[in-house]
């Protein structure tokens, strides 16, 4: 049955339901009517806190482990106290100090991208995961080493004094001179250009015969560019830290869940295509449970943030991954704060 909007809840139902979702979020256990009868707000019997209990649990928004323990909230309760009645709590003084001065520590962006990573993991004590940004480097040239009869190294040069190398299959009775001559084609249009840019330069002119390179040439510059253009998709762009903080002493009883997880954590690819999720959000998107496909079998909860360049354009994902028991008002406004400050970083 749909869940009853907050609005519908009586003032007891719903004080009663905030008290065992914020005591469950704290402990990771089920409130009992016992330690609810004793909160100072709640002035009713223990059989009366039963009553209201039994009626969140027939509107499925709290559910019991065991006939003699407390409720604990269902996924679809958390999204209901998500939604309507959890109150952030800004990240203080002293975590917005430490937030920035570890996104700002000198270096190159992608230190300061695990850097944000693990910062998260700590504190939030969950996994910290951070998509990085798709920036395409800016290039200075490309050379073709030989290695076999049948393979070459493509060693690509990066306006900042990046290098990366690459092995490229060659075809057979290739030319002595036909290495030297790619090498120089594709040097000569990378300059200053990312190698998307220079690629479109280069395929325009080899289609309409401008090239002046002969067949086997051609084809050493097409199999280059080809092996650079697969890798650049495929390249990891997801950093993820802190997988350990999910192994808590919760996790000992659901060591099957927490299998689940990892082993999805494993698959980058996977959770950068949830995160992707996150891009078009204009504000921090909460997964969770089963809300999301990926984490459905092991239960666990995502809180995403887009960050931005200095132009509004987002260009990455930054969030944290944990228990559904994350505590929500305060993951939440710290993803928000650091997605901010890392954007002013990325400029």
């Amino acid at each position: 049955m749909p869940n009853p909007p907050i609005t519908e809840m009586t003032s007891r139902a719903r004080e009663i339901f905030r008290l065992v979702v914020e005591g469950y979020l704290n402990t990771g256990a089920p409130v009992g009517s016992k330690a609810l009868a004793g909160q100072g707000g709640v002035n009713l019997s223990s059989a009366s806190i039963r009553s209201v209990l039994a009626d969140l649990e027939s509107q499925g928004l709290l559910a019991a482990p065991h006939t003699s323990a407390g409720r604990l909230p269902t996924e679809a309760g958390l999204r209901l106290f998500v939604d309507g009645i959890m109150q952030v709590a800004e990240p203080t003084a002293e975590e917005r100090a430490v937030i920035e001065s570890h996104i700002s520590t000198p270096g190159p962006i992608e230190a300061a991208l695990e850097a944000t990573s693990s910062l998260l993991s700590n504190l939030s004590s969950g996994a910290g995961v951070v998509m990085v940004p798709k920036r395409e480097p800016r290039l200075t040239n490309l050379q073709l080493v030989p290695l076999s009869p049948d393979r070459a190294l493509a060693v690509l040069v990066g306006a900042d004094g990046a290098v990366e190398n690459r092995v490229v299959d060659l075809p057979q009775s290739l030319p002595s001179n036909a290495l030297e001559e790619a090498s120089n084609y594709i040097s000569a249009r990378l300059a200053g250009r990312t190698l998307a840019e220079a690629a479109r330069t280069m395929h325009a002119e080899i289609a309409s015969g401008k090239s002046a390179l002969d067949d086997a040439s051609r084809d050493l510059v097409e199999r280059g560019l080809a092996v650079w253009s697969e890798d650049a998709l495929q390249r990891p762009v997801l950093i993820v830290r802190g997988q350990a903080n999910l192994l808590d002493e919760a996790a000992v009883s659901d060591l099957e869940r927490i299998r689940s997880l990892l082993d999805d954590l494993e698959s980058k690819q996977s959770v950068a295509d949830l995160l992707d999720m996150a891009r078009e959000a204009k504000s921090t998107r909460i997964f969770i449970g089963s809300e999301n496909r990926l984490f459905a079998l092991s239960g666990s909860s995502v809180i995403a943030s887009p960050y931005r360049d200095r132009e509004g354009r987002v260009v990455g994902v930054v969030g944290v991954i944990g228990p559904t028991r994350l505590n929500y008002a305060r993951v939440v406004p710290m993803v928000d704060f650091t997605a901010q400050s890392l954007g002013k970083l990325i400029g």
